[in-house]
């Protein structure tokens, strides 16, 4: 296992590192599967992960990710504490809440974290996160009183991970992406803002989809080919901990540039090639590439959870789309993607399956 630096904290984690949602008993709402681990088993599973050199464990609050949480503060217990980093979150963005839930967290863990995020950190709740009293705020209080060590703001969008690399109170950050989703990594590798923050990425596997079509080593290996502290990875069997943290010497043959990608997956259907690269923007509100990776996944195996996502707004913005004059859209996007058919094209898909809902 090899470590790298945690941006200007002063630890040094596993270049890869154990996601715990998988290590939860009982279903999860934001999550379509689970594993439903007993406290035995999970344990195990960890202790085999921290044997193989992983030393950076991340978790949520309870009930986000079940008992995880619990299970993982049983992990840490006793002497093991000091050769683990914990990484927590809630989804919380003001601050009395984010205070409280630390609280919580901490009793939960029967530890302090190491660093607590500011999770799922989207549009509609960024002036909330960032403003005085907010979020950001009281994890800052947190840290001055030692009850966290660090603190992190984790995000699936590039101007709000963007925004906490400018933010002096943001210690860490958590963002996402993959071989296919690698939009967003190639803007943060170009950007100085980020290249002194401790950076998580997560969504390594894509929700485990793209480990179908490509080797665990060869996702993992992409995303640490950017500058990022740790690839993030959900582990919840043995096998599992063995795929991610027994890589074998040297980074192997180079990743597949996002073409190669597409060749693979177009076995199966025509993916919208899309990279979630985020510099489109529309009028409306419609986050286009969300919609069009909810298609790409429906196709690559979430095909339920895909169509419930996509049903949640398909028909307005499809309607939107449709009476847009500017597009501006069009403009925006370095692939020359044709936007405006794409989305027709996945709100026929939604009315061809909607009785399936």
């Amino acid at each position: 296992m090899r470590y790298r630096k945690l941006g200007s904290t002063g630890l040094m984690v596993s270049e890869v590192s154990f996601g715990t949602i998988p290590v939860l008993k009982g279903s999860v709402p934001v999550l379509p599967d689970y594993y439903n681990l007993s406290d035995e088993q999970a344990l195990a599973v960890m202790e085999h992960a921290f044997r193989l050199g992983c030393n950076l464990y991340d978790t949520a609050i309870v009930p986000e990710y079940g008992d995880a949480e619990r299970k993982t503060g049983k992990f840490a217990s006793g002497s093991k504490r000091d050769k683990i980093i914990i990484s927590d979150k809630a989804r919380f963005f003001d601050g009395n809440e984010m205070y409280m839930a630390v609280l919580e967290s901490c009793e939960n863990l029967g530890t302090r974290p190491d660093i607590y995020f500011v999770h799922q950190a989207d549009w509609d709740h960024e002036e909330e996160i960032f403003r005085k009293g907010g979020a950001l705020d009281a994890l800052s209080q947190l840290k001055e009183e030692g009850r966290i060590r660090f603190t992190g703001l984790a995000s699936h969008y590039y101007d709000i991970l963007l925004r906490g690399a400018n933010d002096p109170r943001v210690d860490v950050l958590q963002g996402s992406g993959n071989l296919l989703e690698r939009g967003m990594l190639d803007r943060i590798r170009e950007e100085p803002a980020f290249w002194h923050k401790g950076l998580l990425v997560n969504k390594v596997y894509a929700a485990g989809i793209l480990t179908d079509f490509f080797p665990p080593k060869v996702l993992i290996d992409s995303v640490l080919s950017y500058p990022v502290s740790s690839a993030l990875v959900g582990i919840g069997t043995v096998e599992h901990a063995d795929a991610a943290f027994i890589r074998g010497g040297g980074r192997g043959t180079a990743a597949p540039d996002f073409e190669q990608v597409l060749s693979v997956l177009e076995k199966d259907f025509f993916p919208i090639p899309c990279d979630r690269c985020q510099r489109c923007r529309c009028p409306y509100g419609t986050e286009i590439h969300t919609v069009f990776r909810q298609y790409n996944y429906f196709f690559l195996g979430k095909d339920h959870w895909a169509l419930r996502k996509l049903d949640m707004g398909i028909r307005e913005s499809a309607g939107q789309c449709r009476k847009c004059a500017d597009m501006p859209c069009l403009s925006m996007c370095p692939a020359g993607i044709r936007i405006p058919d794409e989305i027709r094209k996945v709100f026929e898909h939604v009315e061809r399956f909607r009785e399936h809902l």
